[in-house]
C-alpha cells in the first residue's frame, strides 16, 4: 500500500527519526510506503480528474501518452499538468521513445502497479 500524507518537511524527517529509533532500539521496522505531499498539491490531486487518471493507471505497466488523451478525453495541457503533478511525487516515470518516422512519443509507466493508494490529510 502506498499512503500519500500531507505534511512539511520536517513530519518527513520526524518520521525517518522515528525509524532509526527503532532501529536502535533493536524493534522491528515497519515498512513504510508513505509519499509527503505539500497540502495544496495533495488537494490538487484529489481532483476528479486527477484521480481517474490515477485509477486508469492504476493496472497498467505502461501506456501512451497519445492513449491516454484519447480514453480520458483530456487536453494536451491539462494531461501535462497532471502528469507533472504525479511525478513530482514520483508515482509515475515518464519516458521518451522513438516513433519511426513521427519524431518521440512519450510513455507513462505508474509506479504504484496493482498497489492500494491511501490518502491521509492532516489539518
Amino acid at each position: 500500500m502506498v499512503n500519500i500524507q500531507n505534511g512539511t518537511i520536517e513530519d518527513f524527517f520526524d518520521s525517518a527519526l522515528h525509524s532509526a529509533k527503532q532501529i536502535d532500539n533493536n524493534e522491528k521496522v515497519t515498512p513504510k510506503h508513505t509519499i509527503w505531499m505539500e497540502t495544496n498539491d495533495l488537494l490538487n490531486i484529489l481532483k476528479p480528474q486527477r484521480t481517474k487518471l490515477i485509477q486508469y493507471l492504476k493496472n497498467k505497466t505502461k501506456v501512451y501518452y497519445s492513449v491516454i488523451l484519447d480514453e480520458l478525453q483530456k487536453s494536451p495541457s491539462s494531461l501535462n499538468q497532471d502528469l507533472e503533478l504525479l511525478s513530482k511525487y514520483q508515482l509515475i516515470d515518464i519516458l521518451k521513445e522513438p516513433n519511426a518516422g513521427h519524431g518521440i512519443r512519450k510513455i507513462i509507466k505508474p509506479l504504484y502497479l496493482n498497489e492500494e493508494i491511501e490518502f491521509r490529510a492532516t489539518l
